[in-house]
């Protein structure tokens, strides 16, 4: 174990600056951390953010990332550039022992070093790792399962859909062309539903690219275990979701779920069977695991205890909110409710959270997060959309122009706010690119080949489909 550089080095004769750590570099990491940078004074604390990734994802964009409407390097925001006056430590925190004030971190120098994890000393904490996918012990699905979390997976699941296609145009196979052809979301929330509705309205268009695919050979599968989708528009949106969705013939499957995924194959709890090379799964998420290696308390759904103050209940210097923080929704008309873990409340309680936290510093008072919850948006794939913003219902091109409008106006820094709009301009101009990359998943695979040290990679070939022909 190693110590952190970060220990206090201040001159002699001047007062110790604070030591804030900030875990996690999401929506609350980065936006708290932003607000600290802004509102501290020179020399009264020093910030330490660590996070995975050197970015931020801007996670509303990745359904248009998937479909070619964005670049992937437009929906992450640089860390070091925006938080240029803190201290950015790309690692994973493994364990936070608040009662000590340090948190174990493992380094993606530390496999090298040979001198075990670094630890961090701090005086503030401000836990915001975020949420990971939710999954279930279904069958096969960590063997074929595709998640849909984070702009590698967004890209990964594009190439993969325009290689779906080219597997299906050369093959000879009926049974691996229909399976080619066949792609199965499971979870009927916001990222299921636009990954969904993004990506077939982008293999619709590709496919007049193929002399011998046509849409209407391909299927598409939403899979949902409750009555409706997208519950956050309200029932009425929901139910259009599910007319437009049908009328584009999107099988949408209600109050199913998916019981297996074994070799290759689909298999719904309503009896259905469906050959398919791709299982998208995007139902829900759950507090990160590192919430289980703290000395934090926690609520019986694994998020931290939180006051409506965004301090951690009952422990001092403990800050957090996201998704990985039960914070009081004192707006709301039921007792005892948490705010929901998402975007919309994530930004604007890490910019409470800043402000409170330098009012803690300063022996100010603190001020209680209050937002009242204003609608939601969502995009089904070019011009079309749902939202239920402020009682108001709307679909159609008008809920598309105000999703893309709203996202374009909360993506972090004017930068890339204008990349942004840029490639929306040129995408109304000229034709969709329709590429697939693949191979940036095995970069070295073609030099290996050259060099003689192995072969090229290919995607293993799935195993034989029984006879089934996907109808349930």
């Amino acid at each position: 174990m190693v110590k952190a550089a970060n220990s206090r080095g201040d001159a002699p004769g001047t007062p110790p600056r604070t030591r804030i750590l900030v875990i996690g570099g999401g929506y609350v990491g980065m936006y708290t951390a932003l607000g600290l940078q802004r509102k501290l004074r020179s020399g009264e604390a020093e910030v330490t953010v660590v996070t995975p990734e050197p970015y931020m994802t801007y996670q509303p964009f990745l359904p248009e990332a998937a479909a070619g409407a964005i670049s992937p390097r437009h929906v992450v925001i640089p860390l070091r550039r925006v938080l240029h006056r803190c201290r950015i430590v790309i690692g994973q925190a493994q364990r936070i022992d608040h009662a000590k004030r340090t948190a174990t971190v493992t380094t993606l120098a530390t496999p090298d070093e040979g001198t075990g994890d670094m630890e961090i000393e701090y005086d503030e904490l401000v836990l915001a790792p975020g949420s990971v996918s939710r999954t279930l012990p279904v069958p096969g699905l960590a063997d074929y399962g595709i998640g849909f979390k984070t702009v590698e997976e967004a890209i990964g699941l594009r190439n993969h859909v325009i290689e779906q296609m080219d597997i299906a145009s050369s093959t000879r196979d009926p049974a691996i062309r229909d399976a080619a052809l066949t792609f199965v979301f499971v979870g009927g929330g916001f990222a299921g539903v636009e990954a969904l509705g993004e990506l077939e309205d982008m293999a619709r268009y590709a496919a007049r690219y193929y002399h011998n695919i046509k849409a209407e050979d391909m299927k598409w599968v939403l899979v949902e275990a409750s009555d409706r989708i997208l519950p956050e528009v309200g029932p009425e949106m929901g139910t259009y979701t599910v007319r437009e969705l049908r009328r584009r013939n999107i099988d949408v499957r209600l109050e199913t779920r998916l019981e297996s995924c074994e070799n290759r194959v689909a298999v719904l709890s309503d009896g259905a069977r469906f050959p398919t090379r791709t299982v998208v799964w995007t139902a829900g998420v759950k507090p990160h695991p590192l919430l289980a290696a703290t000395d934090l308390p926690r609520n019986e759904r694994g998020r931290l205890r939180c006051t409506s103050f965004l301090t951690v209940e009952g422990v001092e210097h403990a800050w957090a909110a996201g998704d990985a923080a039960a914070v009081p929704d004192i707006t709301a008309e039921t007792p005892g409710s948490t705010c929901a873990p998402n975007a919309q409340h994530a930004v604007r309680q890490a910019k409470q959270l800043a402000d409170n936290l330098v009012a803690a510093l300063r022996d100010q008072a603190l001020t209680e997060y209050a937002h009242k919850y204003a609608g939601s948006v969502a995009s089904l794939g070019l011009h079309k959309g749902v939202a239920h913003v402020y009682g108001r219902k709307i679909k159609g091109y008008p809920a598309w122009f105000m999703h893309r409008t709203y996202h374009l106006s909360r993506v972090p820094t004017f930068n890339r706010k204008m990349r942004v709009l840029a490639e929306w301009t040129l995408a109304g101009l000229f034709t969709r690119e329709i590429v697939s990359l693949g191979s940036l998943e095995h970069p070295r695979a073609e030099f290996e080949l050259a060099a003689g040290g192995g072969h090229a990679h290919h995607p293993p070939r799935p195993a034989p489909n029984p006879p089934e022909d996907g109808k349930g």
